[in-house]
């Protein structure tokens, strides 16, 4: 459930994580199991470093095994590491954060807000169910205490060399779907091929452009070339990261990868689906037979014989039917009901443990995003005055209970966070892009956001600064209070708003809302159903909105999805349509780096540009992960610092689980 670190989004929604709403608006964004393990901290430069060489390379002339001759190194590996080190041996037993002796049993059930009408969450139609990827597998998997290091799953060695301009795989002939088939090369290829022509386009056009051809060697060897000219950074991670499908089910169904539906085909992870009820549950169980549960990779997780999901209209009932013992675990998002909702008597009797668990990761790039397409955010002005209207102190002290920092960084707390003014390799590197760079931006600290006057929600400073902007941008206040152009058109703003979100989201937006109405801002703030929503947001149909990106550590293909201009205009990732040859400059020559140190620079110079280009509204985080569970679950002592990974590794003690059923604590 871990995934390696495949940068290219594959799935309209990240529903492979935690599924609360405020998990989802803060955190759970991310694709990699319980949270893509894509983190780099104060440990990056130790990750990397760490001494555990892949198997020595063969001779400098030499024949890979599909017959093709190499000039240099064939590295032939249980893992890969771009960089080249990977932390646990090929003999390893087990990850080291695992309890290889977690006893199998239980189940856990968690809650998500809103509807689902599809178990595909591949298609941009419908609205795919939580953890509707979770049956299938991949080539490699990823881990949770290092950062961008893969190892073998349905592969058990992968071969390339040392220019990384093609990889073969060599898969595990016992791999089996859980309908009894063997997953073959055939089915990846497949799988591959069908992400191509059916897939999301943002995923297919970049991956047709980097990953030219892809070949069946025999029925468990498989090869992908890659172009030339092109970064092979996340290259190898990503024909490693796709999920392998049934070949065999999709010809026999007619089925479509673009098209809803509640029919899955067979995968050959430890989950099947188990229950499908439209828009209330979805239930997966553990397959007694799966085929994979003696690998190493694979010990001491999966460890729920059930994952429950229970879909409600509002927080509010998702949180009773906590407190009811229908939902058994629920990571905690809503500050207001951290600070409030968690003094009921199953906590004071220590049935629900209420936990602060240390997030060693940058969080999620999230705020009020500016969609770029539209004419009135295209002025820097307009957009400095919005930004403006926001008052952290006073959101986070009034609404948020004093438990958030600001976020100002799309890498906060990293080692590749842009702080002050730039300075040695970033320097140079901004330099040699020339006149793309603003001149100030080679002398000026990374742009922070604003201060304001906690004490009251309109800071007058603030308001003051803000309608000067709008003034300048001309959008003068008329004698009707409101602001228009020379045209006498209003200024008007259309801000989207997902009504599932209103517990925790609604009273910070509104007091937002209010701040621009009272600079003569016209402003509809649209609260529209989850569907509707999630139809708007992929049109993006909207002047502002509520969103996020993800945040970047490491140099991968996903870049250009994200925030590069190629896929602006459609690509679903980049909410605000982000458009800018400095910010293509600065991910090409992260792509481009060699060293970790060329990296790191060219990553904290994308960090500055995306600060300077000022395409969102940065607004809080926390460094701790909230959560609350009934007292049957178990985890080890020390979790991994990427993730706490509470559906890969946690597991159920039996003897608590039937003390608190017996007491009807849960149902």
């Amino acid at each position: 459930m871990h995934r390696p670190r495949r940068d290219l989004r594959l799935t309209t929604e990240a529903l492979t994580g935690p599924v609360t709403v405020g998990a989802a608006v803060s955190r759970w964004r991310r694709e990699r199991g319980t949270g893509r393990a894509m983190r780099l901290g104060a440990a990056l430069l130790a990750t990397v470093m760490l001494a555990a060489p892949l198997p020595a390379p063969l001779s400098a002339q030499t024949t890979a095994s599909d017959g093709t001759p190499v000039d240099g190194e064939l590295i032939v590996s249980h893992g890969y590491s771009f960089f080249g080190d990977l932390k646990y041996p090929a003999d390893y037993t087990h990850l080291d954060y695992v309890n290889p002796d977690a006893p199998k049993g239980g189940e856990i059930v968690l809650s998500r807000v809103g509807t689902f009408d599809s178990m595909n969450p591949y298609s941009r139609k419908g609205r795919g169910a939580a953890l509707s990827t979770i049956m299938y597998e991949t080539l490699l998997d990823g881990t949770l205490d290092e950062y961008n290091e893969n190892y073998g799953l349905l592969a058990e060695s992968v071969e390339y060399p040392a220019d990384k301009s093609w990889v073969i795989f060599h898969m595990r002939p016992e791999a089996r779907f859980s309908d009894g088939t063997p997953v073959t090369a055939h089915d990846v290829l497949f799988s591959h091929n069908l992400l191509l022509e059916q897939g999301l386009k943002s995923y297919a056009e970049a991956v047709k452009r980097l990953i030219p051809e892809a070949e069946v060697i025999d029925d468990h060897t498989i090869k992908f070339y890659f172009a030339d000219g092109v970064s092979r950074r996340s290259l190898i991670e990503q024909v490693g990261g796709v999920p392998v499908w049934s070949k065999k089910w999709y010809e026999e169904t007619g089925a479509r990868l673009d098209e809803p539906r509640l029919e899955t085909s067979p995968g050959s992870g430890p989950y099947v689906v188990d229950t499908v009820d439209v828009n209330r549950r979805v239930i997966f169980k553990r397959n007694p037979d799966y085929w994979g549960k003696d690998l190493p990779i694979t010990q001491g997780r999966s460890n729920f014989d059930r994952i429950r999901v229970e879909y409600f209209g509002d927080d509010t009932a998702a949180m009773e039917a906590f407190k009811a013992g229908i939902v058994t675990f629920r990571p905690e998002g809503d500050a207001k009901l951290w600070a409030t909702s968690y003094d009921f008597p199953k906590i004071q009797k220590g049935i629900v443990k209420k936990e602060e668990l240390d997030d060693g990761t940058p969080p999620t790039p999230t705020g009020f995003v500016f969609n770029m397409g539209r004419p009135i955010m295209q002025d820097k002005r307009v957009r400095e005055a919005l930004a403006l209207g926001y008052n952290f102190e006073w959101t986070n002290e009034s609404l948020q209970y004093g438990l958030f920092s600001q976020r100002s960084s799309f890498t906060q707390n990293s080692a590749l966070e842009a702080k002050g003014p730039p300075e040695g390799a970033e320097l140079e590197l901004l330099k040699s892009l020339g006149d793309l760079v603003p001149p100030e931006m080679l002398t000026e600290p990374a742009r922070m956001p604003h201060t304001s006057n906690g004490e009251r929600l309109t800071d007058r400073r603030n308001l003051r600064a803000a309608m000067k902007y709008l003034d300048e941008a001309g959008w003068p206040v008329g004698k009707d209070g409101k602001r228009h152009n020379a045209a006498g058109e209003p200024l008007r703003v259309t801000f989207l708003f997902n009504t599932a979100n209103e517990t925790e989201l609604g009273p910070i937006v509104e007091s937002y809302v209010a701040n621009l109405r009272s600079m003569g801002i016209d402003v509809n703030l649209e609260k529209v159903d989850p569907a509707q929503y999630t139809l708007r947001e992929r049109d993006r149909d909207y002047d502002m909105i509520f969103d996020s990106y993800r945040e970047f550590l490491g140099a991968g293909t996903g870049l250009p999805q994200q925030y590069g201009s190629e896929q602006a205009s459609f690509s679903l990732f980049n909410p605000a349509g982000l458009a800018s040859p400095l910010v293509d400059a600065t991910i090409e020559a992260a792509l481009r780096s060699t060293t970790l140190e060329e990296e790191q620079a060219a990553l904290m110079a994308l960090d500055r540009s995306l600060r300077y280009e000022f395409v969102m509204v940065p607004v809080w985080y926390k460094d701790k992960i909230w959560v609350a569970y009934y007292d049957e679950f178990e985890h080890p002592e020390v979790l991994p610092p990427f993730d706490i990974g509470f559906l890969d590794f946690w597991w159920v003690d039996a003897d608590k689980a039937a003390k608190l059923k017996s007491e009807g604590a849960i149902r």
